[in-house]
């Protein structure tokens, strides 16, 4: 199936000039018929709400991979090849540590956007205080695991001792930012779920901002060397969390003075669903632990091709994560004016389908890009590792993967909106399982490939999952919805 699939590819490849022409206008007439070109003087008032809460997400998520790469060249000109090792190992075990503290986002933008379209201005305030008391207690738990998990975490990772006291070095500096980084997930998810991502977006900017400049002075200009990048990464948090503070006193001066007073009534429902959501963030990290780990066993190419593939589709995620955040917080507030018996600003049913347009719409963008120029994609980022062979042997793979993930994708933002996390938490269940039984059952009959086949296989199960529950979900919905209006 797979060779057939690469038969088509080169038959594309052969005539992509025509392909293009032809999907160019279908797109425009697709376009044109709901509305949703920017240039369109007519565009509908869904679809401007849409973009006017996507697009300072996609502006701030694309400069997430400048921070990364602006540290990287930093330690390359100063450092040696183990500063480089040690950084990569000491932002890994960040990502894992601040992974499981996702839910403190997700859940508190969903529950915050309801509250929203309630116009219920006490429960707004008190999601943000509940989060940021989460995220300090989070932190607190961090500061004082911190010796056992670098000690244990640097013994189940293979690398040298140099490499290691590299890892430690940059872990216990960045480690002092835990206060700042996790109450900056639950001030992002509150800003979303008020509908103001301009906010979030400036938080995001300000962060990544700072971070560049304060490392790269720090590592060039100052005795710390390569250890800067830790410093400035610290600094960089707190510079965010201070314009989050100003931002909430200028702009939501009710909100911050409700931190300082006890909550109105427990929040069960933000528990229920920060503990759904911590159990859908372990599940995330067994797949791209998993698809990590697995591509290392067929070869350093193989490895590297994989990672470079992630970090594509990662470039996608970061621009279809904008419409998921508009879908968190457009369908919090429907559901939220609903519970309340007021007339909705937009139909549940026409924003679950525009959202899934635009996002299928950047899927299809990005299958196009890396259509026409995958190969140049994969060779500007490293050079040396790719050959013409194993470039047209991956690119179907890369090029199908936006346009499968994107309802995936899209799904999540809509559940969140809708505060259901016990859907996306089973579809992360069933789509980890998924991952682990189809790499087993085919890798003994193919190499890297069962990789690649497991990972859309999680794809596509959640995507699937999601779409045949909504039904029931929504009518589940309405039904409390008119409860509670009444």
């Amino acid at each position: 199936m797979f060779l057939t699939f690469i038969n088509l590819f080169a038959c594309f490849h052969a005539t992509k000039l025509h392909f293009f022409l032809q999907i160019s206008k279908y797109f425009c007439t697709f376009a044109a018929n709901f509305q949703v070109s920017t240039i369109n003087s007519q565009l509908s008032n869904i679809n401007r709400e849409i973009l006017r809460l996507a697009w300072p997400s996609m502006l701030a998520n694309i400069t997430i991979p400048l921070v990364g790469l602006v540290d990287m060249t930093i330690a390359g000109h100063i450092a040696d090849a183990a500063a480089i090792g040690g950084i990569a190992i000491g932002t890994m075990l960040f990502d894992l540590l601040y992974w499981n503290f996702g839910f403190l986002r997700i859940s508190t933008s969903g529950l915050t956007a309801q509250a929203y379209g309630r116009k219920d201005r006490a429960e707004c305030h008190g999601q943000l205080q509940h989060a940021l008391k989460i995220a300090l207690l989070g932190a607190v738990g961090i500061l004082l695991i911190q010796w056992v998990f670098v000690t244990v975490a640097l013994r189940l990772i293979p690398c040298s001792v140099t490499v290691a006291e590299q890892a430690r070095t940059y872990f216990f500096v960045r480690i002092w930012a835990a206060p700042a980084t996790l109450s900056l997930f639950a001030f992002k998810g509150w800003f979303i779920g008020m509908q103001d991502t301009l906010s979030a977006m400036l938080i995001d900017l300000i962060i990544n901002a700072v971070n560049m400049i304060a490392s790269y002075v720090l590592a060039v200009y100052t005795p710390l060397g390569v250890v800067g990048v830790a410093y400035g990464t610290v600094i960089a948090q707190y510079a965010g969390l201070i314009l989050a503070a100003v931002l909430l006193i200028t702009r939501y001066r009710e909100a911050f003075v409700q931190l300082f007073h006890a909550l109105p009534k427990p929040i069960t429902s933000t528990v229920k669903m920060n503990a759904d959501l911590f159990v859908r963030s372990l599940c995330f990290m067994i797949i791209y632990i998993g698809y990590t780990s697995l591509s290392s066993r067929y070869g350093d190419d193989e490895l590297a091709i994989s990672s470079l593939i992630m970090k594509l589709f990662m470039l996608f995620s970061y621009f279809v994560d904008g419409f998921a955040f508009a879908g968190e917080a457009l369908i919090g507030r429907h559901w939220g004016e609903r519970q309340t018996g007021q007339a909705v600003s937009y139909s549940c049913a026409r924003l679950v389908t525009y959202l899934h347009l635009w996002c299928v719409g950047v899927g299809v963008v990005f299958a196009l890009c890396f259509a026409f120029w995958g190969e140049q994609f994969i060779s500007l980022l490293w050079p040396d590792v790719l050959s013409v062979a194993l470039s047209w042997n991956y690119l179907p793979w890369l090029i199908a993967m936006p346009v499968l993930a994107a309802p995936a994708f899209m799904w999540d933002g809509i559940y969140v909106g809708s505060a259901c996390s016990r859907e996306i938490r089973n579809a992360m269940i069933y789509s980890a399982i998924g991952f682990v039984v189809v790499y087993v059952a085919i890798m003994g009959r193919m190499g890297i490939e069962a990789v690649l086949y497991a990972y859309f296989a999680h794809l596509i199960l959640r995507g699937i999952y999601l779409t045949i529950i909504w039904k029931h979900t929504y009518d589940r919905q309405s039904a409390t919805s008119a409860v509670e209006g009444h």
